[in-house]
């Protein structure tokens, strides 16, 4: 029933149904992500697995009697990993299938060895989902049984001495079982698997954007240091992610230019070019502004670029400037100096106006500036935290997200900045940076847990991507679940075509 409404849903807001892309005919032998990949235990029937580059998919074939008691049968596609992980991948079945209590999900162990202790991640046929782990060599298997059932996006952590199984029908928001109660080795081999849970049967799955994420240590200094980052682009109709290029920098907040042909981010001050064409990066020359920071807004007629540089002449406050959208030796400043920091989130259709959070009189409040003159006028007058202002395509609302309701919601608000309406209501996120699509259909927005106090936005948090119609008649669904935060998506990210969105996500390296 879950998997009818979350059609239904996705039906609604794109008009067509995003199902099960089709893998190419040509297979890459690449095993993307993984190492390896065997049978583990004395399966009667070899299984397999092909892998597709362009759309980083896999699809496993397997046997195996059961994996439960004290033993496994399965075919395992792994990689060696040590310390903390999250592991995260979209799964599903393939076929009807034979026995109800055949095997997906994600696995870690100590060995190959088909006794080997273990923790499992697992979502049977019928539904089930379970935590299953394995004391040590031998031991009989054990479970903490979800209350979860019939989901397909499915994560396992381990942080610590914890081990959490978070899964989700696509769209929805986590549910979570976890133990503590089995210690592996700092180094086991982690990956995804299949158990027919009959040894003369062999079934198949399909798992996507499947993702091994090393998260920051407790004791990371934001802002000091940083994980590396993942350029992602994501089709939101088909669903599919795809990693265009990694990073060991801190990379952030990519703009999408007008002709398709780039993107645009920042890295430690600099703005840089991702070329799709070519995938080569090029330096943006911003002149004298080399200390800018995730908030650099396009023009809607893609002619002009609006960056905020931390000025050195006014003790590194935050300062708007525009140059073209190829570069100049020369920016011009149009926030004035010297009365507090400016941060950058729109550019007016005509190209007259800037909007930007202000922090004047001890708070932060939306303001627009005029380009030529600098004049600046005072939107919002709230206690909290607005933030996030963008106009729409015609130019006549202004949305941005606002502490005023107690946590961090999407508003709505016109031009002027009269008749402000609240967006969104749900109390389980926190919404940051509305970006409205250039057909000026869609809201993509970015959510944190209410783990986050609402006027903060830190990196590297597990967050959502979640997308909603323009006048919030429809309740907002997850389109991508990601571990990243701060820099993920600050600036608009849209594709021209309002199909694809870009956006950084972030994973330290393995050892």
């Amino acid at each position: 029933m879950k998997k009818i409404i979350y059609s239904i849903v996705i039906l609604s807001f794109l008009g067509s149904m995003g199902c099960v892309s089709t893998l190419k005919e040509e297979q890459s032998e690449s095993l993307g992500i993984f190492n390896n990949t065997t049978d583990v235990g004395n399966v009667l029937h070899p299984g397999s697995v092909t892998y597709n580059d362009e759309s980083g998919e896999y699809i496993l074939t397997g046997s195996g009697f059961n994996m439960w008691g004290d033993t496994d049968e399965m075919r395992f596609l792994w990689k060696a990993i040590q310390g903390d992980f999250i592991l995260r991948a979209e799964v599903e079945f393939i076929g009807k299938g034979v026995d109800p209590h055949r095997k997906i999900g994600w696995t870690v162990r100590n060995s190959l060895d088909p006794n080997s202790a273990m923790v499992n991640g697992t979502v049977h046929g019928d539904g089930l989902i379970s935590l299953q782990y394995r004391k040590s060599d031998g031991a009989e298997t054990e479970q903490v049984v979800s209350p979860d059932s019939s989901s397909n996006i499915i994560q396992l952590s381990r942080i610590g001495d914890t081990y959490s199984f978070s899964t989700a029908l696509k769209g929805e928001s986590f549910t979570t079982v976890e133990t503590s109660d089995v210690s592996l080795k700092n180094e086991v081999l982690a990956g995804v698997y299949i158990c027919a849970h009959n040894p003369e049967v062999i079934e198949k799955a399909i798992f996507k954007n499947v993702r091994i994420i090393k998260p920051a240590p407790d004791d990371l200094v934001q802002y000091q240091e940083y994980l590396g980052s993942r350029m992602e682009v994501l089709d939101i109709e088909a669903g599919i992610r795809k990693v265009i290029f990694e990073s060991e920098h801190s990379i952030q907040a990519p703009n999408w230019t007008v002709d398709g042909k780039r993107l645009i981010y920042n890295s430690n001050g600099f703005l840089y070019n991702y070329l799709f064409d070519s995938e080569e990066i090029t330096q943006l020359n911003t002149g004298f502004a080399t200390n800018n920071n995730n908030d650099h807004v396009l023009s809607f007629d893609g002619k002009m670029i609006a960056i905020s540089h931390h000025n050195p002449d006014d003790d590194n406050t935050s300062t708007i400037y525009t140059l073209p959208i190829d570069g100049s030796e020369n920016p011009i400043q149009v926030t004035k100096s010297g009365i507090g920091a400016s941060y950058l989130h729109g550019i007016s259709p005509d190209n007259q106006t800037v909007i930007f959070t202000g922090q004047r009189n001890g708070k932060y409040d939306i303001y627009a500036a005029d380009v030529s003159t600098m004049q600046e006028t005072q939107l919002t007058d709230t206690q909290g935290l607005d933030d996030g202002s963008e106009y729409s395509p015609d130019g006549k609302h202004i949305y941005l997200n606002s502490t005023r309701s107690g946590t961090m919601k999407l508003w709505r608000m016109n031009a002027d900045g009269s008749e402000q309406t609240q967006l969104t209501f749900d109390d389980n996120y926190n919404d940051w940076f509305p970006h409205v699509s250039p057909d000026g259909k869609w809201i993509v927005f970015l959510s944190f847990g209410t783990d986050v106090s609402p006027s903060d936005h830190p990196f590297y948090k597990q967050v959502t991507l979640r997308l909603m119609s323009i006048d919030g008649s429809k309740e907002p669904i997850i389109i991508a679940y990601i571990y990243g935060g701060q820099g993920t998506i600050n600036v608009p990210s849209w594709s021209p075509d309002s199909k694809k969105i870009a956006f950084v996500s972030n994973s330290g390296k393995f050892n």
